[in-house]
């Protein structure tokens, strides 16, 4: 596996895996990749400084949960990324089209999301539109006491 800095015409600049350089080369000749910002196919190899494997200490690592301190002279070590079909970028955009119109015409309700959702579905509040925030263990309970509710889709950070 390879990885390639590529930049796009409009001057996004993205990461790639590719299984060989002849199999980017294959891609690129068939205009299969594409940059994940604004669609463009005309995509060439970025100028890219070589990435040496060194020994890491246990030291050198981010403390989990934390995320490491930026450097502006590398990439990140493991960057999704993904080639998505025309179908895929229009399904993307509904999930964004939704998300957009629940946050707009529901109530937000923070952290009492599971609180409120309970009223509503034993009829102590009168039925609405809500979202909010619950955890992982909130949210198995409404489903086991048969309490109706959809994640919001997230969509990854939308330079992705």
């Amino acid at each position: 596996m390879i990885r390639y800095a590529l930049a796009c015409d409009q001057g996004h600049g993205f990461d790639s895996w590719f299984q060989s350089s002849a199999a980017y080369d294959r891609q690129a000749k068939r205009a299969l990749i594409t940059c994940p910002i604004c669609g463009t196919s005309k995509v060439k190899k970025a100028i890219m400084s070589p990435r040496l494997g060194g020994a890491r200490t246990r030291s050198d690592k981010p403390a989990p949960g934390t995320a490491p301190a930026p450097d502006a002279t590398r990439a990140p070590e493991a960057t999704p990324v993904a080639m998505i079909s025309p179908q895929e970028r229009e399904l993307r955009q509904k999930l964004r089209e939704l998300r957009e119109h629940v946050t707009k015409s529901a109530d937000y309700v923070g952290q009492k999301f599971p609180e409120e959702a309970r009223k509503m579905h034993y009829g102590e509040t009168e039925r609405r539109s809500i979202y909010g925030e619950a955890s992982p263990q909130q949210a198995k309970d409404l489903h086991e006491e048969g309490v109706e509710f959809y994640p919001l889709p997230i969509l990854p950070d939308e330079h992705n």
